[in-house]
């Protein structure tokens, strides 16, 4: 570390302001900012509330979604070789799954934060401003919540669209509205519908020659069976909360996003308040429909109320989706309605719409939007009720 330091001090004056490379002083403090602690403080940005440096926050929240990635990495893996009818066993084979994993995931991986970065770095020397750390957090989500079978160019495609239209055309990190992962999410998913939905795109196979998937493999998710009725065909609880299913790469273990949650919330980066109301206003949607789905012999509402909550990307969006400080709300009570609306709207898009039956990204998206409403009037209400004792006080 000594002689990387050495390095990067010898070429410092080259990318100085008034150096030879002056243009590129951001690109080149944003750099060095990512390899040492800075000797700076953010001072401004509505997602921080302390003298902790972005990038050390954005670290954190990376670290809090290595246990998604990892698992990812297996459970793609592990589909593969259940496709085939090979290494059927939990422990079977446990390398080749991650292996296999591995190679098809990190490719996804680098061009979301290749491209993602990239735009970034282009924006900073155009616009003369500092490296905007947030796709750090960004670049890593994007292929979390991405079907395996994605196309790299689709992936490049997604993130470009993210950073620029999502995020740059806002002001750039801590102005953007929507989340900026999910708004790539949506992008690719309504302008390729076809290659970001289906059976075929949540495992890949990667047949060989002389392979062939195993009679009666689907490859659907369990939402996707419950949306066309086929409830039986569910996963077990258990079985989704270590999330050994198809679905998007980092989105299915329950277990590991709870690890993702527990990092976030010792370390003061990640709302409880967020967390809990998105969790509490899921379970209640889940027991209304448990309650009304036998009069209405709808087996897809009457999926255990946890077992519900554990299907699809739920615990994902809730850890690290609606915790984002940009795009939630901002007072503590708006985060208690924010999350609490967005539980509830998971839930009811899932089982009422056939048609998504991934909910949570509709849901946030359009909390994200209400957020600031929802802020207002509970600033306003704040501000009557200080009024009225004021009031009071004076008489």
């Amino acid at each position: 570390m000594k002689a990387l330091r050495k390095l990067v001090d010898s070429i410092a004056p080259t990318f100085a302001k008034d150096g030879k490379l002056g243009k590129l002083h951001f690109v080149f403090d944003g750099l060095e900012t990512f390899l040492f602690t800075p000797g700076h403080a953010t001072v401004k940005g509505a997602h921080l509330r302390d003298s902790i440096d972005l990038k050390r926050t954005m670290s954190i929240v990376i670290t809090a979604m290595i246990p998604c990635l990892l698992f990812g990495m297996w459970n793609v893996g592990h589909q593969h070789y259940l496709a085939l009818g090979e290494f059927l066993g939990m422990g079977d084979g446990f390398w080749d799954k991650f292996i296999f994993g591995a190679i098809k995931v990190l490719p996804i991986v680098v061009v979301s934060y290749g491209v993602g970065l990239g735009i970034e770095f282009l924006f900073t020397t155009i616009k003369g401003h500092p490296i905007q750390e947030g796709y750090l957090v960004s670049g890593m989500l994007i292929p979390l919540v991405m079907p395996v079978d994605t196309p790299l160019w689709m992936v490049a495609v997604g993130a470009a669209f993210a950073v620029i239209i999502g995020k740059e055309v806002f002001g750039g990190t801590g102005m953007n509205i929507l989340n900026v992962a999910l708004t790539a999410r949506a992008f690719l998913f309504f302008a390729y519908p076809t290659m970001m939905s289906g059976d075929k795109v949540w495992v890949n196979t990667g047949l060989e020659e002389g392979q062939q998937v195993v009679d009666g493999f689907s490859g659907a998710t369990s939402l996707g069976y419950a949306a066309t009725g086929q409830v039986d065909k569910v996963t077990s609880m258990m079985d989704s909360f270590w999330g050994i299913e198809a679905g998007s790469i980092g989105e299915t273990s329950v277990v590991a996003c709870l690890i993702g949650a527990l990092v976030l919330l010792i370390t003061g980066i990640g709302s409880w308040r967020i967390m809990l109301s998105v969790f509490l206003g899921g379970l209640a949607m889940s027991a209304i429909f448990n309650a009304v789905g036998p009069g209405l012999g709808n087996e897809y509402m009457q999926i255990p109320m946890l077992h519900q909550l554990m299907l699809g990307s739920f615990f994902f969006g809730l850890v690290f989706m609606a915790t984002d400080p940009v795009t939630a709300s901002q007072t503590n009570t708006g985060k208690w309605i924010y999350g609490f609306l967005i539980g509830v709207m998971a839930i009811l898009i899932r089982v009422v719409n056939p048609a998504y039956p991934e909910g949570m990204m509709l849901a946030i998206l359009f909390m994200n939007v209400m957020a600031p409403l929802i802020d207002h009037y509970v600033v306003q209400a704040n501000i009557k009720r200080r009024l009225k004792r004021t009031a009071l006080v004076a008489a």
